[in-house]
């Protein structure tokens, strides 16, 4: 897990996407040209939450979030997605 200097507002979530599958479960290799992303990441920041709906997730937790959830940023090199909680199907 990776420290960030940002902190988001209210009930946004910083998630760091789990790198992209290269092999089948079964041991087949997939090309680049073949992969997607996965929906799945880790949380590395949390806001606040709001006035009377406090945050269910906290930093470290493995998520599951919609294929167009959140807005993609770059931070030092490294690409995150920033999302509402309400954007996060599950915690894993």
């Amino acid at each position: 897990m990776s420290k960030v200097n940002i902190k988001p507002l209210a009930d946004r979530v910083l998630v760091e996407p789990l790198p992209a599958e290269t092999q089948t479960a079964s041991g087949l290799f997939i090309p680049d040209s073949a992969q997607e992303k996965q929906h799945k990441g880790t949380v590395v920041a949390v806001g606040t939450g709001k006035k009377d709906e406090p945050l269910t997730v906290k930093v470290g937790d493995q998520v599951l979030y919609g294929k167009y959830s959140g807005s993609e940023i770059s931070l030092d090199g490294k690409d995150y997605l920033m999302m509402r909680e309400e954007d996060i199907m599950a915690i894993i």
